[in-house]
């Protein structure tokens, strides 16, 4: 029986050659099929988002440029019709703040104002994002909700989407806040408390890309092969043995502090104060003073004294962490 082959493809004299040819032909389906992605960046305010998002669009730009001769070699081959259908040129955008004239000092400042800018952030994302057009995201997108609905919208295209999660400690985004000038101080605060910080275990956080201040570069080629050659989502962070880095490490002392400070809070807001509480990675219990409130401000001092405590103890694991920042605020609350 005469074997087939798919349209386009050259019918070769040998077997080496007829492999070789539709081989060819899959990479050319593979590209005619490839569909741009949205890459959603999320973190505090100043937390290095922008310059994160430049870095991404120049390595987008040189992995396409690199691409166009190897697409034009492969459009000759095929055919040298005049008429043919030229290789895609492909459009990187980046939608910011500044990208639609939004005022990060007026469209913060309230919730009217803050839904405003979402609404003007997701309309320019509707109609940027298409096949041929690789959108980034550079915005605080520290909402879950918000990301769900990016999401969304990248699935109803078609595309492909990854989140990548600047990581920053707050007091560092806080100095870096303070010397640009981009968020009043009270904005800041604000955002920095209302931040929810993405979970690769949830669909339209995922593939999640974490980025921290001391990382040199993005990890380029697994977000090319997370989102442009689709290849296999990395791990979930929960199957994997967490391993804390050096540079990482200060991250995820301060995250599992400040975890422990949102318990406390949560529990004067809806419970009883006086009751012991179980804060997140801990198994030793918190015990608030029964006679007063405890303020933000005193956890905040307390935070910083364990903080340059422990902060150059880079071995400990974050349970460790949990247990002992309960309990030296059970021995300085109520001593």
């Amino acid at each position: 029986m005469r074997p087939c082959y798919p349209p386009g493809a050259t019918v070769a004299k040998d077997e080496g050659q007829q492999a070789s040819a539709l081989r060819r032909h899959q990479q050319q389906q593979q590209q005619k099929n490839q569909a741009m992605p949205l890459v959603i960046l999320s973190g505090l305010p100043s937390s290095g988002k922008s310059r994160r998002a430049q870095e991404l669009k120049v390595f987008f730009e040189t992995r396409l440029a690199a691409q166009q001769p190897q697409q034009q070699q492969q459009q000759q081959s095929r055919t040298q019709d005049e008429s043919a259908q030229k290789p895609k040129e492909y459009r990187i955008h980046v939608v910011n703040d500044e990208s639609l004239n939004l005022n990060k000092h007026i469209s913060y400042s309230t919730a009217a104002e803050e839904k405003k800018a979402r609404g003007a952030l997701m309309s320019a994302v509707e109609r940027l994002l298409s096949k041929d057009d690789i959108v980034i995201v550079d915005s605080l997108n520290y909402i879950k909700g918000f990301r769900y609905q990016l999401y969304c919208v990248a699935r109803a295209i078609g595309t492909p989407h990854c989140v990548v999660f600047c990581g920053c400690l707050p007091d560092l985004a806080r100095q870096w806040n303070t010397a640009s000038g981009a968020y009043p101080e009270k904005i800041f605060e604000e955002l920095v408390v209302r931040f929810e910080e993405p979970d690769s275990r949830t669909r339209w956080d995922s593939p999640l890309f974490v980025v921290v201040p001391d990382d040199t570069k993005l990890p380029e080629d697994e977000i090319w092969d997370a989102v442009i050659l689709k290849k296999a989502k990395p791990p979930n962070l929960s199957t994997v043995v967490n391993v804390v880095k050096e540079t990482n490490y200060l991250y995820e002392f301060d995250q599992t502090t400040q975890n422990v400070l949102q318990a406390i809070l949560d529990a004067q807001k809806t419970g009883d104060p006086t009751r012991q509480i179980k804060a997140p990675l801990s198994s030793i219990l918190l015990q608030l003073p029964p006679t007063r409130v405890v303020t933000l401000s005193e956890l905040r001092r307390l935070r910083r004294q364990f903080t340059a405590i422990n902060k150059m103890h880079t071995l400990l694991d974050m349970t460790r962490v949990a247990e002992g920042f309960v309990e030296y605020l059970n021995h300085n609350l109520n001593s």
